[in-house]
């Protein structure tokens, strides 16, 4: 039962658009509109190389999105489908995503998460991330955070 991370292509558009939607649905509620995440382009996102999907037995199950910036990778998404999650999926996407970020010579990966996704908040702060700022973007509140990489001081 080993689950594969690969790049995503074309042809896992709807399933990564199914899992955003499903990750993300509940918090419509919360936030008074759709989360941020709901509103990219997945495609293009797709056709830039900047998503990669986790599966397993051929079905996608997840997806992470990571931007490379001047000083540090963005992880500009990260979903679980409601059905994989508790499987340490999230884990393994987020182990990459910073695997992914020291190869690319990054010292840091830099995330953001609405603020009223307060249990985000609270994982990210205890696998290593510190809050950087709060900001309305896009009419969204969001928290940012960062994470030094491989002992070295965040940028």
């Amino acid at each position: 039962m080993s689950h594969r991370i690969r790049p995503a292509v074309d042809t896992d558009l709807e399933a990564v658009r199914e899992i955003v939607r499903a990750a993300y649905t509940h918090y419509i509620a919360r936030i008074g509109r759709e989360p941020g995440p709901m509103l990219d382009d997945y495609g293009a996102l797709i056709a830039e190389g900047r998503v990669q999907i986790v599966e397993h037995d051929g079905i996608v199950q997840g997806l992470l999105v990571l931007v490379p910036q001047a000083d540090a990778m963005l992880l500009d998404n990260i979903a679980v489908s409601p059905q994989a999650q508790g499987a340490g999926l999230g884990r393994m996407l987020l182990a990459h995503a910073e695997q992914a970020a020291v190869a690319a010579g990054y010292r840091s990966i830099r995330l953001y998460t609405n603020e009223a996704m307060i249990e985000n908040i609270a994982l990210y702060a205890r696998i290593g991330y510190a809050e950087t700022h709060r900001v309305e973007e896009k009419g969204l509140r969001r928290v940012y955070m960062i994470k030094p990489l491989g002992g070295a001081p965040a940028a």
